[in-house]
């Protein structure tokens, strides 16, 4: 397991995942409330976060392995649509300077934990809570898969747990990786993450900036990169021009030309409107002290999509550099490997490998905070206390891994990515109910929950249907626009009919005088601001204890 493994290498690595590790169990002490036996201290760090620690958490809750691993490996294959991930950053940001003060406000003057807290006191409707909750945790697994499988390759690349036909040989590494993060998760909640995040960006910058310098400047320059890229595509089209003509391999290339240009599109905007459905994205803006900490990170957040560009570019580098490997997620750490000496290539493996660990760690927070308050709280111990609150969080949090590890043994992972875009199929659907109830209350609670429905269904069946060479369904995250030969992302079609549903059917049950349910929140709750009478205060240590 441990064959051509570089002991500087390895030495270098271990040194700096020992030092997170040690910081995410110090991380109980960090901000010291004197017990996190409640979710708000456990699982929302108080409160308190601040604009400095909101941006480390925040960047390090949405810049994942999907950038480190999956979008670098999709311009290394070859994909005209790959470089979405770049507009989609940026479009996302002036999308959340405008709809998360609201729902920070009405959280914070209600004590909502999660999203779906505020679908429940929006609809009056425990159901359509749950579906939003249920919804939350299915979509956050495959997202914490994506960063098991960042984890993964890494470790392969460094020669630990690759070359086995035994599968526990393999994925042992991994497992010690995952039972690190659960621990510290259990013991620290919100505020490991979020202390580890300054080392993690801290090194993720470092690697990324001497990348883009360093070894294109030992290339050629960045002239011959693209040249490279260019020729490269070139050779391959022209090869296999008869299989692409057959429908039977998809053509490479640098820019998305013709139909390709509403795939890419419908990649940028459908990712855009569904990043901050997640959970753990909600967590994030949840746990800042202030709606302006909010609007400040909606401002410096973008610094992020400028190191994502960066990224990106490393697929291109990659062919440059005559990378050869059979998984396209391996081609980044393996040009680490090729480029940089031995001790700089084991800080770069260490911050791909902390860069997944955080936001594995909020979005397993995220979503047992689904579970605790939508499910447990609300169908199964109405009369839960805190403490039982966080411990039930604390132990799904552990069981919420074990799902993303099916979805890691389940689905390919040549094209990690798709696991992300497919949970953006499921958490689109939840944006009537959560931002479309932050502006109005139109829709009625049972039109909502049937959009949700046949949007959920459409977008699963969708998904299912699509084949790709390495595995026969979920094979991708685009499929032709009814009755044209134009590919879209599925999300956003299932968006499409969710809205449909939702409108059609309020016309329907309002016309039928249906009972719509009590809304418990007021216009002045959308408005609501630290220090105002009724919102939710940071938590001192006293007050942490008698909640």
């Amino acid at each position: 397991m441990l064959d051509h493994v570089n002991g500087v290498v390895l030495g270098v690595f271990v040194f700096l995942f020992l030092l997170v590790t040690v910081l995410g169990f110090a991380a109980a002490r960090w901000r010291r409330a004197e017990s996190l036996d409640n979710l708000d201290e456990w699982g929302l760090g108080g409160r308190g976060f601040g604009t400095f620690i909101a941006w480390f958490l925040i960047g390090g809750d949405i810049y994942t392995a999907y950038t480190f691993i999956a979008v670098p490996a999709t311009l290394y294959a070859g994909s005209v649509v790959g470089f979405f991930a770049v507009p989609y950053t940026i479009v996302v940001y002036p999308l959340i300077f405008l709809f998360l003060p609201r729902l920070w406000s009405v959280s914070h003057r209600h004590g909502y934990v999660t999203p779906a807290d505020f679908v429940q006191g929006r609809y009056d409707s425990r159901v359509l809570a749950l579906a939003v909750a249920l919804t939350g945790i299915l979509a956050t697994m495959p997202y914490i898969a994506l960063q098991l499988v960042g984890m993964q390759v890494v470790l392969q690349v460094m020669g630990i747990g690759g070359g086995s036909d035994s599968w526990y040989v393999n994925d042992v590494p991994l497992f010690l990786a995952f039972a690190v993060l659960a621990a510290y998760t259990y013991s620290s909640g919100l505020r490991a993450p979020a202390l580890i995040a300054f080392v993690k960006d801290a090194l993720i910058y470092l690697v990324i900036l001497v990348a883009v310098f360093y070894i294109p400047h030992q290339l050629g320059g960045w002239g011959h990169v693209f040249s490279s890229v260019s020729d490269s595509f070139d050779t391959f089209n022209s090869e296999n021009a008869d299989a692409i003509a057959a429908g039977e391999a998809v053509p490479k290339g640098t820019m998305p030309v013709g139909p390709a240009q509403w795939a890419y599109a419908s990649l940028a905007l459908g990712s855009a409107l569904a990043l901050f459905m997640y959970p753990h994205s909600i967590t994030g803006v949840l746990s800042t002290r202030n709606r302006s900490v909010i609007r400040r990170n909606a401002a410096l957040l973008p610094a992020y999509s400028f190191l994502l560009g960066l990224l990106a570019l490393l697929g291109f580098v990659a062919i440059a550099a005559g990378v050869k490997v059979e998984n396209p997620q391996q081609s980044v750490p393996q040009l680490f490997e090729d480029q940089f000496s031995p001790w700089f290539a084991g800080v770069a493996f260490a911050a791909i490998v902390i860069g997944a660990l955080v936001p594995a760690a909020i979005m397993s927070i995220a979503a047992a905070n689904l579970w605790t308050r939508n499910v447990y709280k609300a169908f199964i111990n109405r009369h839960a206390t805190h403490a039982q609150e966080a411990t039930q969080s604390k132990v799904v949090s552990l069981l919420v891994k074990f799902g993303a590890l099916v979805f890691v043994l389940a689905l390919s992972k040549d094209f990690a990515i798709n696991l992300q875009l497919l949970g953006g199929v499921w958490i689109l659907q939840t944006l009537p109910a959560i931002v479309i109830g932050l502006y109005t209350r139109w829709l009625h609670r049972w039109a909502v929950l049937a959009g949700w429905a046949a949007g959920m269904a459409w977008g699963t069946w969708l998904a299912y249907g699509v084949a790709s060479p390495v595995q026969k369904h979920f094979g991708g995250p685009l499929v032709f626009f009814p009755g044209t030969e134009t590919k879209v992302y599925i999300a956003l079609l299932a968006l499409a009919l969710n809205l449909v549903v939702a409108a059609v059917l309020t016309v329907v049950l309002r016309a039928a005088k249906v009972d719509e349910g009590v809304d418990q929140t007021s216009p002045q709750d959308y408005h609501a601001d630290h220090g105002d009478p009724g919102v939710e205060e940071e938590l001192t240590p006293e007050s942490a204890v008698h909640a």
